[in-house]
């Protein structure tokens, strides 16, 4: 419970106390590289979500990073819990922008920030905004952003993971980018296990090989959707055995 109360009080204060930040990072000159702000917007939600990651009490295994191409790239995680963007945005030194549900863009200065990092809003509700939300990753991805997708759709809470849809798939292959596989094991266990309380687990990040666009522009992306599930298993049970 303490643990719970002491982030929702960070959050809380964070988002009020950032505020000034968010007015700098949205000023920043429109000459500027893509990479070079990207890197300064990405500074504020990385220490953000390292306090986060440190206030779970939590032991971080972070492999992979030597699979990071330049450039942008579609990164494809599975979902396990509510804390896996934390732990992306505190590990992974590419920066990004995310998927995410477009009831978030109701919470202030929250999806302020989102909008600073390139994250775009999707109402799976509505097919015609659905399908805009796909076309504007696609020209983020173009400008030179990277973004990730959960293909799942839904937290898989530790259990067996998901059938991953195409359709965010669909971002890289329109924009001609490569694809980076990520598996994430153990977040469920910070939170959605715990009753909704906050406690301490063992937590793994791979970043899998990333798979050139020319490898996957000509096929079927049912195909390629199951060809990064399936290096994302690989990932885990490589994690697993290890010592």
């Amino acid at each position: 419970m303490i643990r719970l109360i002491v982030f929702f009080l960070y959050m809380s204060g964070l988002l009020v106390y950032s505020i000034p930040r968010l007015k700098k990072m949205k000023k920043l000159p429109m000459d500027m590289l893509v990479h070079e702000r990207d890197l300064k917007v990405h500074e504020t939600p990385q220490q953000w979500s390292r306090t986060i990651m440190k206030i779970t009490g939590s032991r971080v295994a972070f492999s992979g990073e030597e699979h990071l191409p330049d450039g942008p790239v579609l990164f494809v995680s599975n979902h396990e819990g509510d804390f896996d963007i934390p732990l992306l945005l505190a590990y992974v030194n590419k920066p990004f922008g995310f998927i995410s549900k477009v009831e978030v863009k109701k919470v202030p200065v929250l999806s302020s920030w989102m909008e600073t990092m390139n994250c775009v809003f999707l109402d799976r509700k509505d097919r015609r905004k659905a399908i805009m939300s796909i076309r504007e990753g696609t020209e983020l991805l173009k400008q030179g952003h990277s973004i990730l997708i959960f293909p799942e759709g839904t937290r898989s809470k530790g259990g067996p993971i998901g059938e991953f849809k195409t359709g965010g798939l669909r971002l890289g292959r329109d924009a001609g980018v490569p694809i980076v596989p990520v598996s994430i094991q153990g977040t469920a266990d910070i939170f959605e296990k715990n009753g909704r309380l906050v406690k301490p687990a063992i937590v793994s990040i791979a970043i899998c090989p990333s798979i050139p666009f020319e490898d996957y522009k000509n096929k079927d992306l049912k195909e390629v959707a199951a060809e990064v599930k399936a290096a994302i298993i690989t990932a885990q049970k490589n994690s697993s055995m290890a010592p």
